[in-house]
Formats: C-alpha cells, sequence, structure tokens
C-alpha cells in the first residue's frame, strides 16, 4: 500500500493526474469481485473524493468501469452485464475526462476554502464531501460573522484568481508529521501504518496531507460560489460550494 501501489496494481493516478489512456494488462477479473490491473490510472475514491469511471477496451470489446472496490488490491467494479476481460488480457483504460476533471477543479477548490478559513478563522475541518462540481465542508467554528458567506466567497475566489501554484511531494511519515498544521482535520486520518504521506501545497496558501487528484494551478478551479452555510451543531458550520461550468 501506498502512494505509488495498491496491492499489485501501480497507480498512475498519483503520479501524473492528467494522464487519461494508458495500456496495462489484467491481473485477475471477476464480474462480481471487479477487475485489477497490474496498472491504473482510475482514481479509486477517499478522502472524500469518489472513484472515476471509465471503460477498458480489449479486443474490439468495452467493459465500462463504474467504481472501485479497496482490499488488498484494487478492485475495479464493471458495469452490470458488461463482459470482462480474462485475466491475462492486454487491455487500454480509459478514465472519462470530464468527470476526472470537474472532479479534481472540486477538490482543489475544497483544498482553497479550507486554506482560506483556517488562515482567517482559525477553522479546523470535521468532515467534507464532494461530487463532480459541487461540495461540501464542515467546519469547528462556534462563532460564525454576519458577513461570513459573503467574505469566504471573496477570500477563496481571489485566492482562486491569484493563480497560485499546487504542487504534490511525497515525504516520509515523520518528516510530513513535523510540519506544522499539516492535518487540518480535527482527528488525524492518516493510517498509522502508513510510512509515506503525500503533501499538497498550494503554495502561500495551504499545506496538507491528502491522497486525491488536483488541478496545477487555482486559476484552473473557476469561479467559485458559495451556496449555503448551514449550521449542523454548536459549534459546526457546512459550507456548501458549487463551480461555474
Amino acid at each position: 500500500m501506498g502512494v505509488t501501489h495498491h496491492g499489485r496494481t501501480h497507480r498512475l493516478d498519483l503520479a501524473d493526474p492528467t494522464l487519461r489512456e494508458w495500456e496495462c494488462t489484467v491481473l485477475a477479473a471477476d464480474p462480481e469481485q471487479g477487475i485489477v490491473l497490474d496498472r491504473s490510472a482510475f482514481y479509486p475514491g477517499g478522502g472524500g473524493q469518489p472513484p472515476d469511471h471509465g471503460v477498458l477496451l480489449w479486443q474490439g470489446v468495452q467493459t465500462r468501469i463504474v467504481g472501485t472496490r479497496k482490499g488488498d488490491d484494487l478492485y475495479l467494479i464493471p458495469a452490470e452485464g458488461d463482459p470482462v476481460p480474462p485475466a491475462g488480457t492486454t487491455v487500454t483504460g480509459a478514465v472519462a475526462d470530464d468527470r476526472r476533471t470537474m472532479l479534481m477543479r472540486t477538490h482543489s477548490g475544497l483544498h482553497v476554502l479550507c486554506g482560506v478559513v483556517f488562515r482567517d478563522f482559525g477553522a479546523l475541518v470535521t468532515g467534507g464531501n464532494m461530487e463532480p462540481g459541487e461540495a461540501r465542508m464542515d467546519f469547528n467554528l462556534p462563532e460564525v460573522p454576519p458577513d461570513f458567506k459573503s467574505r469566504i466567497e471573496e477570500l477563496v475566489n481571489a485566492e482562486v484568481a491569484a493563480d497560485r501554484s499546487v504542487a504534490v511531494r511525497v515525504l516520509p511519515r515523520a518528516e510530513a508529521l513535523a510540519l506544522p498544521d499539516i492535518i487540518r482535520t480535527q482527528s488525524n486520518l492518516i493510517p498509522p501504518d502508513e510510512q509515506e504521506v503525500r503533501i499538497v501545497d498550494i503554495v502561500g496558501l495551504d499545506v496538507q496531507a491528502d491522497g486525491g487528484t488536483h488541478v496545477a494551478s487555482t486559476a484552473q478551479i473557476g469561479k467559485v460560489q458559495v451556496v449555503k452555510v448551514e449550521s449542523k451543531g454548536r459549534a459546526n458550520r457546512r459550507v456548501r460550494v458549487r463551480l461555474a461550468d
């Protein structure tokens, strides 16, 4: 396990989030259990980011991929009724570009939101979720200024317009955890047996541990609309956002 492999699968998605098509070999396949590839650019889901969709192309046949299942291996879930390539088959994998790109924009937009709220309001994240183009993030924020919704929308879009670089690096666990404020959630979600930690740095704004896919700079996120701010308990505030098309 880690940032380069999950079980027998070499993860291409984290090495190059712009990769959409590649050649690979089927290591195991079952209509119920799923398909294991030796190399995969399908993001398997995690950290609030849902898994990729796409297809496997082989011998003139198409297998639609509609999700993933994590176990000792990464299992790609085929669409019900689609043929499954047998083990040993060479296939072309292809990630659905529109969905992945929108998820990358959305995920990076959440990091900008997180960075702004932490910097300007000192609040940690208590939860979050995203779909392509829309998302929510919860913060431990007991006191909310009257103009909070309009202020964070303005501040987030100023950081988007600043076109900050989004850099990714991998550090040994001890070195990563020594970085100040690297964990932006109230509880440390890094598995205790994970010896390497992937760091996503929106340069000059936000540095945190993260395992998802991101755009290369904040300008690629596009305009962010803060749709709603809700109270979810005495100190918990939910911020709902949407991206412009």
